[in-house]
């Protein structure tokens, strides 16, 4: 009698894992096509097709630690945007121990013999992104405020795009598009760039519909005074951008998501899996401490809370499912289930054959929006390589759990090696 009970509550618990399983995945789902359910919703990815006068002022920021390799190709890529030299000012920013790309900033900027590009070297420790910036907004004077990484490739009339949609719409915030672009390089790489393509593309403006909307690390337009108002970035977060999207939602800043194919900025994945659970750790470990700090609660209504809870729960929510698989697989095999029960807990095979197929149709309109070539045997490795992929997000989920368990919050750096400028190439 006991053991049947004991039994029967397992089997309750696995089906109402499995239940929350299969809603996760179709949300998932919808979250990636979003802005294909009607032929309208591409227009709000379409950028302006002419520009107006150039008018707003810009402050560019360039956050940098250790990016001998990559920097001044990338000051280069900046100081040639399509837009007037008086209008733009680039502050190249490094922290005084950095002494290699200090090097390679300041000859560039000699080398350019342009007062309004400059390089800020900032002492604030511990060393940090968000702190880099915060010193750099005390001498920005652009009307807008942006930030590109050190190894990103923004396309030449993204400032045109931005001035003339902040102008038409009269937004505070434009979130650009942002694409990694080297998709063959490694087993994981098709995988983490298709998300960023369905998340810019598709998932931001599900998020600016209902009203909350997380920000992405770079190509974020904001107009400084808003972002002096807010007291620029939160220091102490390892997602700052996170952070600054659930701030603005709160101020109720006018934003505006834009994801054209041909104005993202260009950047590439980690370069290997140690680079790439670092990176996964750091902003895991950021949207826990925004968890437990709480502001997400102040939302207005109900279903924003929800789903801020739920983007910030979303690497916990993926690590448990990942974990889930192995055992569904032997349960399988060693578990008799009631017939109904049996069908119930089969259906998230079905699910992740319908996920298959959407990565493998997003992976086709990557290639062919980009003018790459489209190969057979990236969409298999892409296929087989699915479940490890999420093992890999589950590793960095549980490490950065245990990172804020036990109070380590360093900044863990992505190294950065110009895949994306090699595969151009």
């Amino acid at each position: 009698m006991i053991w049947t009970m004991i039994g029967n509550f397992f089997q309750g618990l696995y089906l109402l894992i499995t239940v929350a399983m299969i809603v996760q995945a179709i949300f998932q789902i919808r979250l990636a096509l979003f802005i294909w359910e009607k032929p309208d919703n591409a227009l709000k990815n379409q950028a302006p097709t002419d520009y107006r006068d150039p008018c707003l002022s810009v402050t560019i920021l360039l956050p940098a630690r250790h990016e001998e390799d990559v920097y001044q190709y990338t000051i280069q890529k900046v100081y040639d945007l399509n837009y007037p030299k008086e209008l733009m000012q680039i502050i190249a920013l490094c922290s005084d121990d950095d002494v290699g790309t200090i090097r390679e900033a300041q000859t560039k900027i000699d080398e350019l013999g342009d007062p309004n590009v400059q390089l800020l070297i900032y002492t604030n420790k511990p060393t940090s992104k968000p702190r880099a910036m915060n010193h750099a907004l005390s001498v920005a004077r652009g009307d807008v405020v942006t930030i590109f990484d050190a190894e990103d490739e923004p396309h030449p009339d993204i400032l045109n795009v931005v001035n003339t949609t902040m102008l038409n719409e009269d937004v505070d915030v434009v979130q650009g598009g942002v694409q990694l672009m080297n998709h063959d390089t490694r087993w994981f790489c098709s995988l983490n760039v298709l998300e960023y393509f369905f998340w810019f593309k598709s998932a931001l403006h599900f998020f600016a519909k209902v009203g909350m909307t997380p920000l992405g690390g770079n190509t974020v337009f904001v107009r400084r005074e808003l972002m002096e108002q807010l007291g620029g970035w939160d220091e102490t977060c390892l997602t700052e951008d996170g952070d600054l999207g659930i701030r603005l939602s709160l101020s109720h800043a006018r934003i505006r998501i834009l994801y054209d194919d041909e104005f993202v900025t260009r950047e590439e994945t980690p370069h290997n899996v140690e680079q790439f659970i670092k990176q996964r750790t750091r902003w895991n470990q950021g949207f826990i401490q925004i968890l437990f700090r709480g502001e997400w609660k102040k939302l207005e209504t109900l279903g924003q809370q929800l789903l801020a809870l739920y983007v910030l729960l979303s690497p916990e929510i993926q690590t448990f499912f990942a974990l889930m698989v192995p055992i569904s697989l032997l349960m399988f095999f060693f578990v008799k289930f009631d017939l109904w029960m049996a069908i119930v807990t089969f259906l998230p095979m079905y699910i992740f054959v319908l996920t298959v197929f959407v990565q493998i149709a997003g992976l086709h309109e990557f290639v062919k929006v980009h003018g790459l070539k489209w190969k057979w045997k990236d969409a298999i490795i892409m296929v087989l390589a699915f479940f490890p992929y999420q093992w890999l997000l589950g590793v960095g989920a549980i490490r950065a759990t245990y990172r804020f368990i036990k109070g380590t919050s360093n900044w863990e750096k992505t190294a950065h090696i110009g895949q994306h400028r090699k595969a151009a190439s």
